[in-house]
């Protein structure tokens, strides 16, 4: 019987269009699965039968007890070469090989800019105006001259500040190990973090999710910030106390957030993100590009074949 294989969490139904997978009928069978996650048991009856299993990044979480239901499964392959969602020891434990792929670098600084532009221009409600037979409903905010802080200065956050200086802002910057000479080499200024809150216009996460940044946009941190600033995240979404978030956004405390990834994913119906007003919200789609999910599935076919000839690669440690 040949080897089955799960590409699963392709949740737009686009990853059997992305790359020819036809090269891995040599190996197994594959098999497109389009849920959503679920309970620990749902998953296991709906995983049990496959050897090797292609995850999108942190959709789908392989926690011990998952891993464990699954007796069949040999291979993990994520997207990407960082998956806080597997227990990778716990993988390694039950013999289970774990393997990454590169990424694309520009997807999420990209839509990092994307989102920053249409908040400041109100383009969300200008553009719901126009397709109801409006016009103009609103008076855009302006980039020249203002003051973007970066939350995190590692390789996105580097890219943003490069944009903003195109855009003529000042860029400050701050996180826990940056240094000013760091900061300087991206053309920002090291801060602490109180000025950053305090100073930026414009205020965006670009810090990777550790038990040091969940939590630290917290009340006291968003009460910082100007009542004209915005808040904009595509790094993680447990770095933002959501609940102080929300009251700063509906007192007006905070003028807007920009916001594609959150606590809880997919966002529940009833999440206020979907409702406020002054809240522009995209379904995690930073990472969600042609060209790097054409990168994403051609590595994990690589992996694949690779695992099969026993020579795994870009193993996750």
């Amino acid at each position: 019987m040949s080897v089955q294989i799960a590409v699963m969490d392709d949740w737009q139904d686009v990853a059997s269009g992305a790359v020819d997978w036809s090269v891995l009928d040599g190996v197994g069978q594959v098999h497109f699965l389009h849920d959503y996650p679920a309970d620990t048991a749902t998953m296991i009856e709906r995983l049990k039968t496959f050897d090797i299993i292609c995850v999108m990044r942190e959709r789908s979480t392989f926690d011990k007890a998952l891993l464990q239901g699954l007796p069949k499964l040999k291979l993990l392959v994520t997207g990407g070469m960082r998956n806080a969602a597997i227990d990778v020891p716990a993988a390694k434990a039950l013999g289970i090989q774990v393997c990454g792929t590169d990424s694309y670098k520009h997807a999420a600084p990209e839509l990092t800019w994307a989102l920053i532009m249409a908040s400041t221009r109100n383009l969300l409600a200008e553009a719901n105006s126009l397709r109801a037979g409006g016009w103009q409903v609103g008076l855009g905010g302006d980039l020249h001259g203002k003051t973007l802080g970066i939350l995190g200065l590692g390789s996105i956050g580097q890219k943003v500040a490069r944009f903003a200086q195109v855009f003529g802002m000042r860029v400050i910057a701050w996180s826990e190990n940056l240094t000013p000479e760091r900061a300087a080499e991206s053309g920002a200024t090291w801060v602490s973090k109180r000025e950053l809150f305090e100073q930026a216009d414009i205020l965006t996460i670009h810090l990777v999710l550790s038990e040091r940044s969940r939590g630290l946009v917290d009340a006291q941190a968003l009460g910082w910030m100007k009542p004209t600033a915005r808040l904009v995240n595509t790094a993680r979404g447990p770095i933002v106390d959501e609940q102080a978030l929300v009251q700063a956004l509906r007192s007006g405390r905070l003028a807007g957030a920009a916001l594609d990834v959150y606590a809880q994913e997919p966002l529940p119906a009833d999440h206020p993100f979907r409702s406020l007003p002054n809240v522009l919200a995209t379904p995690h789609v930073g990472y969600v590009s042609e060209q790097n999910y054409r990168q994403f599935y051609q590595q994990m076919i690589e992996d694949i074949h690779a695992w099969a000839n026993g020579v795994p690669i870009r193993g996750l440690t």
